[in-house]
């Protein structure tokens, strides 16, 4: 995340033309219905291919198309020009515009976000002619933020909350990701819809630094650093950050939730797959070169690098790219598919962050939102990627997935943060399930629902790790302890049954204060007595509870593997946790006992040297 970039402060998408009157408008109500902002207008033919219009949107991931065609118009001996293209590249921040464009046969192209073009999927899938064939997967967003005050801890914590966000931008999609995450609905919380992304007084940001009783709002990364000072930072209240605001959740982590795509009219598709091909193919090696490009510069430098952020400034102008750095970290902020990613996008069964997966989303949420009346899909890149255009040509194309964590170095980062008591400050998103007592086997039968939400939840967090924590009943250390501290002459114990209270050398003892306990228990305070050793049993509670966390990792993975799903086991850290975080200290039943006998997943946010690069996230 380098510079205060411009990310998506063009998404204006239809948001500046819905016409919200009112400066945060709160609503419950389902937002516009797409068709009546497009507006009537004729399905007419492509005919201008020489040069065929092309639109692009500002985000980092048009930079490969700018590098591959030169500029606005194709330049000689560049990556599209090799492949016998024409293209004029267009602004197409407008998405209604881009849509009315489309329909009129002035392009054959739409360019967006997966979500935006199921808000759109009525409109174009009406007429046969200009039904969508999602051609591209460019990108998965890095740089887009939900920020919240004080109070709102997790994702969970969203409910009953009042979030901001821009009418109809990229948002939308992702607070429909972050609501389904934390198992809630859209009636669940009150949205401030905002008419602009960023800049002005009617944005989310400026909403929420305004208005006290907005819990959250979504923000692009200038945005967010105004806000909170950085992903990891909180607000000081100091230079226009808001008090103790910080990033609730960051597609940094949520890196499967908003996906960079172009569509493609289906008459022109059919009538000109080699020239779809082509431009899909020119792309990816455009993004195979700028990988390459932007190592180089930040290691020794690439001029070939700075001559792109310079024409990146040039088209986007000054206003958006103030100093070429901030063209820099608009590449930054997002993350290329590459071949392999479209391949696994497209092709891969089982993908839940794949087209079929996203199409439903997309479809779910324009038609529950009142966006569409009815459910009109897209179709799917029907390209051969087995052709020659592609195999022959790109050079990055390992299709075989590594694994994407350091497991030894996630696992030791999540005991730390543990035992720091720092886990909770990078914890996004935590659920439980409950066993019975010396449970050591767990079914898809009895938990396949967690496990399912398990599966889902690290496929679209896939920057963040799922912490599969086991924890036990404190009760038999308890008891061992008052045994061997009795027994020691250490402990004394006065007062009836169910009401006894205890002293240690002749100081007051909680057996409810646990970290204290556990501290004497380490220091030897009960040792001496082998019949009832409170040390022993307080590490056999430990070793149960991580067999129990390993026990339930290898059921999510089976579970995932009987679906169809493959799962990278590095991203899932089982530990155990012992009796140190009960949910009852001291139980005085059965029931109470039970609370404690769990196992905790939690979607925890990571320092980048936890994990391993990779050219394409896929």
């Amino acid at each position: 995340m380098k510079g205060l970039t411009m990310t998506r402060w063009k998404y204006i998408l239809f948001g500046t033309v819905v016409g919200v009157c009112l400066t945060g408008l709160t609503l419950r109500a389902q937002e516009k219905r797409f068709a009546e902002l497009v507006g009537a207008g004729a399905v007419g033919p492509v005919t201008q291919t020489t040069p065929l219009q092309v639109p692009f949107i500002t985000w980092g991931g048009d930079m490969a198309t700018f590098h591959a065609n030169g500029g606005l118009a194709t330049k000689s001996g560049t990556i599209f020009a090799k492949q016998g293209l024409n293209l004029r590249l267009t602004p197409g921040d407008d998405f209604l515009q881009q849509v009315r464009d489309y329909r009129a046969g002035k392009t054959p192209f739409l360019r967006g976000t997966f979500h935006m073009m199921g808000l759109a999927s009525e409109v174009i899938g009406s007429d046969p002619r200009t039904k969508g064939v999602v051609i591209l997967q460019m990108t998965w967003s890095a740089g887009d933020h939900m920020v919240s005050r004080e109070n709102v801890k997790t994702l969970t914590d969203l409910k009953g909350k009042t979030v901001a966000l821009q009418q109809g931008g990229p948002h939308v999609g992702m607070l429909d990701d972050v609501l389904k995450s934390a198992r809630l609905t859209w009636d669940d919380i009150k949205v401030v819809w905002a008419k602009d992304l960023t800049g002005t007084a009617d944005s989310p940001a400026e909403l929420f630094r305004k208005r006290a009783d907005i819990d959250a709002c979504f923000a692009i990364t200038p945005d967010m650093v105004g806000l909170c000072g950085g992903l990891t930072s909180a607000g000081t209240g100091a230079e226009g950050t808001v008090k103790g605001s910080r990033v609730l959740v960051s597609t940094a982590q949520l890196s499967r939730s908003i996906a960079d795509v172009y569509v493609c009219r289906k008459d022109f598709y059919d009538a000109n797959k080699v020239l779809v091909t082509k431009f899909v193919a020119g792309y990816l090696k455009a993004c195979e070169e700028l990988i390459d490009l932007k190592k180089q510069h930040e290691t020794s430098g690439s001029p070939t690098y700075k001559a792109l952020l310079q024409l990146t400034q040039d088209i986007y102008g000054k206003k958006t790219i103030p100093v070429l750095d901030d063209a820099h970290g608009l590449l930054s902020d997002c993350t290329f598919a590459g071949y392999p990613g479209n391949v696994a996008f497209f092709t891969e069964a089982g993908n839940l962050t794949g087209f079929e997966a996203f199409q439903k989303s997309a479809l779910d949420l324009a038609v529950n939102r009142g966006h569409a009346r009815e459910r009109m899909g897209l179709f799917p890149s029907g390209l051969d990627y087995k052709s020659p255009l592609f195999l022959g040509y790109l050079t990055k194309t390992q299709l075989e997935r590594g694994e994407r964590f350091r497991a030894e170095a996630v696992r030791s980062e999540i005991e730390l943060l543990s035992s720091g008591g720092a886990l909770d400050e990078r914890t996004i998103l935590s659920f439980t399930i409950n066993f019975e007592p010396n449970q050591t086997e767990f079914s898809a039968v009895q938990y396949g629902a967690e496990f399912q939400r398990v599966v889902e939840t690290a496929a679209r967090f896939g920057n963040a790790v799922v912490a599969i924590r086991g924890h036990a009943d404190p009760s038999k250390t308890l008891l061992d302890l008052v045994k061997a501290g009795i027994a020691k002459g250490a402990l004394r114990r006065v007062g009836t049954p169910g009401n006894y209270s205890y002293s240690l050398n002749g100081k007051p003892l909680d057996l409810s204060g646990t970290v204290e306990l556990t501290k004497l228990i380490e220091q030897g305070a009960f040792d001496g007595v082998p019949e009832n050793n409170p040390r022993e049993t307080m590490q056999a509670a430990l070793n149960l509870s991580r067999s129990r966390a390993e026990a339930v990792l290898v059921s999510v993975v089976e579970y995932a593997k009987a679906k169809g799903v493959a799962m990278d086991k590095t991203q899932i850290a089982p530990v155990g946790v012992g009796i140190r975080e009960p949910f009852v200290a001291k139980p005085a039943n059965m029931d109470e006992a039970k609370k404690n006998m769990r196992v905790e997943f939690r979607v925890v946010r990571v320092a980048a040297e936890a994990t391993k690069p990779a050219d394409f996230d896929f």
